[in-house]
């Protein structure tokens, strides 16, 4: 037996032997001083990253369980059918895991009050017949999650009004299996949620939205032990309200996803291919600095493409220069000679980088520490600190990089820079280039990611050839 399913089991024996009758769920948890919770190894819910478990149910998890004064562990599922039945036996307190509310699982499990919205899309691949309606999925190949509330709408809808709809289950927790179909043309449309697609149409810049697939639904947390939940489901429902009316949970949100929005679909498909092509010739390089310098490689990485899509002769008609695009006065002052040696560009470039941070005010704390460095690198610090007055006078925090990135593009307005010390400075711009490094980062990090996820095979027999079906087994 696994060391999950031997600890998942032992919860279970834990609670049934705390009486004949079901206990208090919170007072459970208390007294064991842990929060265990189901989720599934995606981008957009829980993930391994360099500075350890990331992603926004991880979060939003952690929060929950520091709010309650207890630990948190987190179990993986493999499958959106191992994740309910993981909560029904007990050996999780909560399932949280990007999961819509609907009917049958309403029905099944007590769930918390929604904390996010999302819209069920179809998705497909631009260059073929877009999908504009209902009627167009029913002569095409359709792939959707196993066990998903898509599965269940498309049901419903093949039994009422579109009885030549057809579709395949992908027995796969993470949405990236489906673009992964759509992508290489083993499938012509996929249906997913909208901020998955979102958050990974980086890695896939072909795919597109043929249209929505039905209204906005409502995301929520499941919980086990249904009648003895009642307590924990009012503290938790308590404790997200809190969450709202702060902004804690909209910063959550643009934190794990605002990266993605306003991004060119076709400046995606660019970087991917500089991805693959260009990047190896410089990313030992790059890994080395990073490390000298104790910085993540692949925010250099993304810098440096942010500079000049990792050109070390790239020069703009300002004169700046180089991988990183240094100015004359600041590769003097970083003590780099020739700004077209990527050694010294990319070391002149962290170490100004660095810098800049030590800069900052001590009570910006990370990532919005991150994200200002970014932009004073691209705008100067007296800029930023115009903007950061700039957002306090509007009423608005001056430590968050979301708040401040709204009036950052007042500085390029007379009556907003003309009150400032610096005067004006091209503030939309600097916006753009923290945005858009925050996505070339988070593509680099996620390309990682299916070298990590560990689990079964994706079963998609049914659509590969038998070739590829080895390659893909053999990868794994």
């Amino acid at each position: 037996m696994g060391l999950r399913r031997l600890q998942g089991t032992l919860l279970a024996i834990t609670l049934l032997l705390t009486g004949c009758a079901e206990s208090d769920r919170l007072e459970d948890i208390k007294a064991r001083g842990e929060l265990v919770v189901v989720t599934r190894n995606s981008p957009t819910t829980y993930y391994d990253s360099r500075q350890g478990p990331a992603g926004f149910e991880y979060d939003l998890a952690s929060r929950v369980a520091g709010h309650l004064g207890v630990s948190l562990r987190v179990v993986q599922a493999y499958s959106l059918a191992e994740l309910f039945t993981s909560l029904e036996r007990g050996e999780a307190d909560i399932a949280a895991a990007g999961l819509t509310l609907t009917g049958t699982r309403g029905d099944r499990f007590a769930h918390t009050r929604a904390y996010a919205a999302l819209r069920p899309q179809v998705v497909y691949k631009a260059g073929k017949q877009r999908p504009r309606q209902l009627a167009d999925l029913e002569s095409l190949r359709l792939v959707v999650l196993a066990g998903s509330s898509h599965s269940q709408s498309l049901a419903a809808l093949r039994d009422t009004s579109y009885p030549q709809l057809a579709w395949r289950e992908i027995d796969d927790v993470d949405s990236m299996a489906l673009l992964g179909l759509v992508d290489d043309g083993h499938a012509d449309a996929a249906v997913l949620d909208s901020n998955e697609f979102t958050a990974q149409q980086s890695l896939y810049p072909r795919l597109k939205v043929g249209f929505d697939l039905g209204s906005e639904q409502d995301m929520v947390w499941y919980l086990g032990g249904n009648g003895s939940a009642a307590s924990l489901k009012q503290v938790i429902d308590d404790y997200f309200a809190q969450l709202a009316q702060a902004g804690e949970l909209a910063r959550l949100e643009e934190l794990h996803f605002g990266h993605a929005e306003g991004v060119n679909r076709i400046g995606s498909h660019t970087f991917s291919v500089n991805m693959r092509q260009k990047l190896p010739e410089y990313e030992a390089m790059i890994r080395a600095v990073a490390e000298e310098y104790r910085l993540d490689w692949h925010l250099l990485a993304a810098m440096a493409y942010q500079e000049s899509h990792w050109d070390p002769d790239a020069e703009s008609p300002t004169g700046v220069q180089g991988l990183m695009m240094l100015t004359v006065p600041t590769a003097k002052e970083m003590g780099v000679s020739d700004r077209t040696d990527p050694w010294q560009s990319l070391r002149g470039g962290a170490r100004y980088f660095k810098n800049i941070k030590r800069r900052l005010p001590g009570d910006i704390s990370e990532p919005d520490r991150t994200y200002f460095t970014l932009a004073a690198y691209n705008i100067g610090l007296g800029h930023l600190e115009d903007a950061r007055v700039l957002t306090e006078r509007h009423g608005a925090d001056p430590h968050l990089w979301q708040d401040v990135m709204e009036y950052l593009p007042l500085l390029q307005k007379s009556p907003h820079y003309q009150s400032t010390r610096y005067g004006y400075a091209r503030g939309l711009e600097a916006v753009t280039y923290v945005q858009n490094i925050r996505h070339y980062y988070n593509i680099l990090h996620w390309q990682e990611l299916p070298e990590q996820q560990r689990g079964p095979p994706i079963a998609v027999e049914a659509f590969l050839p038998q070739q590829l079906q080895a390659l893909r087994l053999q990868a794994l």
